[in-house]
């Protein structure tokens, strides 16, 4: 398909695009042409969401395709939505915001008991309209036979019985059973004008949610049904990464799976929320209620089912209480707490416990019983509640409980999938109670067939790279990439990477090591004309360096369970304040610090994950799924370094945000100097960051780094009265 710099303008909402757009969006377009996924690196300021946005929509639009842009990211949501909004200004398209049910129902049910309010509704207006439908047929039949037709006499009298049936099940459905009024309104009144509304612009679910309220609609439905072939859905990660929610999603749309090109934002993230989907629990409480479900069903099945099901639970309890080391049980709080149970030679403990302790014809028989069992009542369930018997739609505790022993069962012992036990206490009861778990290690085995199935995908962000890696750990075959470095003067900008401790958590107690740490950052904070932001590899740490640090500036900790979107406009407010914050936060990535909001951005030292077993799990994973892969040691690199790596580049992006915009970003720790790569190979990483990155780190000595910034800021005029004193 022949394209020009034109048709690709008519969808691009500004004056001119930059020339790495221009070639952006070329190489995007002729990889949508060829059926291909794209990889785009982009650092802040490069226009990547309108680079691949805007050859999406032009060939969506000459091969009819509905194109999908989807993120994590709040901020970037509202993003998309002002991207969209200039196009539409520009070349008129039909663009849909979309939001999941629980953010939108008017009247707070879940989704089960909404799926049921639903279908009872749109019976009650099914019947509704076929006895007004009736009812005119009897009119006419009536004034036939008034004329004299005994034939018109005979079917009137066979669709006024029909009609008393209908009227008879309308009483019933009004009177006896649960519906929505709100979801009726939809399907009784006139909504042209809401379609009007929400084609004339690009509307938030906000906007939606309190139109359909102040009119007594069910927004989210109607946003379901207006969404069938429109140009552009905004959307979270979920609607595609979900495989269950994903084929409602393309259903709605009206869309085969090849018919969708999806955007992906900040698409490093799409590795750890593809395992967030892929996730498979059951809890100690269902099995229970399960156990007990059965013990009150008359049914042939349930002796087998109960069979199966209450031994799982007594291997759960054994696994976990085998699994507590001395005092341990005594100190389970409300958090979930991983138990090791799984076995380098064997299966996993609480698999072996069920299979010790099981005794009957044969579980496979009996599993299989035990989830028609459940499906049978899970439907009565449904009806019961349609028919009013229930308030609530009960949901079967049997069905979910031997659909997931089936998937334990069969799965756990299977590459990429590992299986855990973890407890936490009741904070009712004070009772310890257990849960299984079965965590999906690699992300291919969720996205692979995704990215099969679609036309095509984007994935953008500004710390993609090492493509390889990336294209592995998704499932990605033959991908073109293509990265963009920063676009803004070099000169505004600074990187040092300051040869301080190596800050292995055996070093952090150090009060040498301490006293380094807090003068530098000390030295920072003075040195910046404006705020200064502070990674750290804990929230632990962060709280450590905050008690501290003496600085003439207002202080700020980010603690986890507080809102960090409030502490973060108090600290934007602020002219001379430090942020202390854990890099594995929400304030590192996706949040904008623009001008004096954050002039200056610490990290300090290697901010690796909390090493447990679920991340050796993923490392053992890796390095059996990759071990062909061009390096050594896959699993740490591919599970650790380079996520670790990634969301430190992440956060120096935090600063110089503009082409007018200034900033220092400072890499606290020697193991990211050049000095280290010599020295101290094995735990040096600088290695790891793109060439053009690392070319521009300057390694300092902590007592230089005072110099150093001051002259920067100065050289930029950054400073407004005279300049502190170093």
């Amino acid at each position: 398909m022949a394209t020009t710099d034109d048709d690709y303008l008519r969808f691009f909402p500004y004056e001119e695009p930059y020339d790495h757009q221009r070639e952006a969006m070329a190489t995007i377009h002729d990889a949508l042409t060829d059926g291909r996924d794209v990889l785009f690196e982009g650092a802040c300021g490069t226009g990547k969401t309108l680079a691949s946005l805007v050859p999406a929509l032009e060939y969506a639009r000459h091969a009819n395709k509905t194109v999908v842009i989807t993120t994590n990211v709040h901020q970037q949501m509202r993003q998309f939505v002002e991207d969209a909004r200039a196009i539409t200004e520009r070349e008129r398209l039909r663009a849909v915001v979309f939001r999941g049910k629980g953010s939108m129902c008017h009247i707070d049910v879940d989704y089960e008991e909404c799926q049921a309010l639903r279908d009872t509704t749109r019976d009650l207006a099914e019947a509704e309209q076929d006895a007004a439908e009736l009812e005119q047929r009897q009119a006419d039949l009536l004034e036939e036979m008034q004329e004299g037709s005994d034939e018109a006499a005979e079917a009137r009298s066979s669709v006024v019985d029909e009609l008393q049936h209908l009227q008879e099940e309308i009483e019933e459905l009004e009177t006896e059973r649960s519906t929505c009024d709100h979801y009726y309104r939809n399907l009784t009144t006139d909504t042209t004008d809401f379609y009007a509304w929400l084609n004339d612009d690009v509307r938030t679910p906000d906007d939606v949610y309190e139109y359909a309220h102040e009119r007594g609609l069910c927004g989210y439905e109607l946003l379901k049904e207006g969404m069938e072939g429109v140009d552009l859905v905004v959307c979270n990660y979920h609607h595609l990464l979900n495989p269950g929610i994903r084929e409602q999603f393309f259903r709605w749309l009206g869309r085969d799976p090849e018919d969708v090109i999806a955007v992906f934002d900040e698409a490093h993230n799409v590795e750890d929320a593809a395992r967030e989907h892929a996730r498979r629990t059951l809890t100690e409480t269902t099995l229970e209620s399960a156990v007990d479900e059965l013990a009150d069903t008359d049914d042939a099945r349930s002796e087998a089912a109960h069979n199966v099901v209450a031994t799982f639970l007594r291997a759960l309890r054994q696994a976990y209480d085998d699994a507590f080391g001395f005092g341990q049980r005594e100190n389970v709080d409300e958090h979930w707490e991983d138990l090791p149970i799984a076995n380098e030679d064997r299966r996993d403990d609480l698999t072996l416990a069920f299979l010790q302790a099981y005794s009957g014809p044969g579980f496979h028989e009996e599993l299989d019983q035990a989830v028609e069992l459940g499906r049978d009542l899970d439907e009565e369930y449904e009806e019961a509640f349609k028919n009013g018997e229930t308030a609530t739609r009960e949901e079967c505790q049997t069905l979910q409980a031997a659909q997931f022993l089936t998937d334990w069962l069969a799965e756990s012992d299977d590459l990429g999938q590992y299986p855990v036990v973890s407890v936490r206490r009741d904070e009712g009861t004070g009772e310890v109670y257990g849960r299984a778990e079965l965590y999906t290690c690699i992300p291919s085995n969720v996205t692979t067939d995704l990215f099969e199935e679609l036309h095509a995908a984007v994935l953008m962000s500004a710390t993609l790279r090492p493509f390889d890696v990336t294209a592995d750990v998704l499932g990605l075959d033959e991908v073109e990439t293509m990265a963009y470095g920063a676009q803004f003067p070099e000169e505004r900008r600074r990187t040092y990477a300051v040869s301080g401790p190596a800050l292995f958590a055996s070093e952090r107690d150090d009060p040498a090591t301490q006293d380094t740490i807090g003068g530098v950052l000390e030295d920072a904070a003075r040195m910046t004309p404006g705020n200064t932001l502070a990674f750290f590899p804990s929230y632990a740490e962060a709280e450590r360096y905050h008690e501290r640090v003496d600085v003439d500036g207002t202080t700020y900790l980010d603690r986890p369970g507080e809102s960090a979107n409030d502490l973060r406009e108090s600290f934007v407010a602020d002219d001379d304040a430090v942020l202390f914050t854990s890099l594995w936060g929400t304030l590192g990535e996706g949040v904008s610090y623009d001008g004096d909001d954050a002039r200056t951005v610490v990290v300090v030292g290697v901010p690796y994950p909390h090493l447990d077993d679920r991340m050796d799990a993923v490392q053992e994973a890796y390095e059996t799924a990759f071990d062909g892969a061009d390096t050594e040691e896959a699993g740490w690199r591919y599970a650790v370094e380079i996520p670790t790596v990634r969301k430190t580049r992440q956060a120096l992006g935090r600063v110089v945000r503009s082409p007018e915009d200034f900033g220092a970003r400072i890499l606290l720790d020697k193991r990211y100097t050049q000095e280290a790569e010599m020295e101290m190979r094995d735990y040096a990483v600088r290695g790891t960051f793109p060439p053009e990155e690392r070319r521009e780190m300057i390694d300092i000595a902590p007592d230089k780094l005072k110099f150093a910034m001051l002259n920067f800021y100065s050289d930029v005029d950054g400073y407004d009265g005279d300049p502190p004193t170093p």
